[in-house]
C-alpha cells in the first residue's frame, strides 16, 4: 500500500469500544456521561449516512432492518477477531441499530417516498420562464429520470426467497470486508481510499440492485442477471479473498463454541421455515 500512499503500511491501533459499559458512571464526578461521549466519533455520522444511502439502494424497510440487526450479531460473533467489533450492548442496539442506522433508514424511506411521488417533468431549461424554475430544474438534473418502487416479496416463491437471502449475504459480506480490509491493510477509516471504495460501491451497487430486481421481477424479459450485479459480486468475493491471503491467521481464529451453536440454530430455523413454506405447506 506504500506504493499508493507512503503514509500507509503502518500498523494501526485498534480501538476497543466495549470497555466500561456504564451509561451513567457515578464514579466519574467530572463527567458521569463520559462513556457516551467517548463513543461519539466519526463512525456515528458514517453509520447514519451509510444506511441512508443503503436504503436508497435496497428500497425496502424490512430488508434494511434485517441487514442492520444481522450485522450487529456478526459483530458479536467476530469480536474475538477484530477488537473494533467489541462494543457495549447499548452501543450495539441503541446507538447503532435504533439511532444511527434507524434514523438513516427512516430518512432514506422518506426520500424514497418523495421520489416515488415527485412528478418528473424534464422540459428544456430555456423553456422555463422563471429563474426559480430554472434553478429548480438544474437541481432536479441530479435526481433520477424515473423511479421504481422495489417490492421484493421474499415469501412469494422459492426463487425470490433464495435471491433475497443471497442479497442479504452479499451485503453483510461487503460490510465485513470494509472492516477487515482496514484491519489487514492498515488503512485508517478517514483515508481517501476507504471513501473512494464506498463511493464506488454506492454507484455500482445501485445499478446492480436494479438489475437483480428486474431479473427477479420479470424473468421472461430479463433472462440473464445483469453485468453490474456479477461485477459487484465478483469484487466482494475478491475483497474477501484479499483478506484471507494477507491475514489468514485472523480469519482462522476459532469462533467460540456458543457462537457457533447460535449460528447453527439460526441456519436450522431458516432451513426449517424454507421447507415448511415452499415444500410442505
Amino acid at each position: 500500500m506504500k506504493y499508493i500512499d507512503p503514509k500507509l503500511g503502518v500498523a494501526l491501533p485498534e480501538r476497543d469500544y466495549g470497555g466500561n459499559c456504564l451509561i451513567y458512571d457515578p464514579g466519574n464526578t467530572t463527567d458521569p456521561w463520559h462513556n457516551i461521549w467517548d463513543k461519539m466519533d466519526g463512525f456515528v455520522p458514517a453509520h447514519f449516512l451509510g444506511w441512508y444511502i443503503k436504503t436508497l439502494v435496497i428500497r425496502d424497510w424490512w430488508m434494511c432492518m434485517i441487514i442492520s440487526v444481522m450485522f450487529e450479531f456478526l459483530e458479536y460473533s467476530l469480536e474475538h477477531q477484530l477488537p473494533n467489533f467489541s462494543e457495549c450492548w447499548w452501543d450495539h442496539w441503541i446507538m447503532d441499530v435504533l439511532v444511527c442506522n434507524g434514523l438513516g433508514i427512516y430518512a432514506g424511506m422518506k426520500t424514497l417516498g418523495w421520489l416515488s411521488m415527485k412528478p418528473y417533468q424534464w422540459q428544456g431549461l430555456w423553456n422555463i420562464p422563471t429563474y426559480k424554475g430554472k434553478i429548480k430544474r438544474m437541481a432536479f438534473q441530479f435526481t433520477p429520470y424515473s423511479w421504481v418502487k422495489f417490492e421484493w416479496k421474499p415469501a412469494s416463491n422459492l426463487r425470490r426467497w433464495l435471491a433475497v437471502l443471497g442479497i442479504i449475504f452479499m451485503f453483510l459480506l461487503a460490510e465485513l470486508n470494509t472492516f477487515y480490509l482496514k484491519f489487514v491493510l492498515w488503512m485508517p477509516p478517514e483515508h481517501y481510499l476507504v471513501l473512494l471504495r464506498l463511493v464506488f460501491f454506492v454507484n455500482v451497487g445501485g445499478v446492480a440492485m436494479r438489475e437483480i430486481y428486474d431479473f427477479m421481477d420479470d424473468p421472461k424479459f430479463y433472462r440473464k442477471l445483469g453485468q453490474q450485479a456479477w461485477l459487484v459480486a465478483a469484487i466482494t468475493v475478491t475483497e474477501f479473498l484479499i483478506v484471507v491471503k494477507y491475514d489468514p491467521r485472523t480469519i482462522m481464529l476459532p469462533i467460540p463454541f456458543f457462537v457457533t451453536q447460535c449460528w447453527f440454530l439460526g441456519i436450522v430455523l431458516i432451513l426449517t421455515w424454507t421447507l415448511w413454506r415452499f415444500f410442505i405447506r
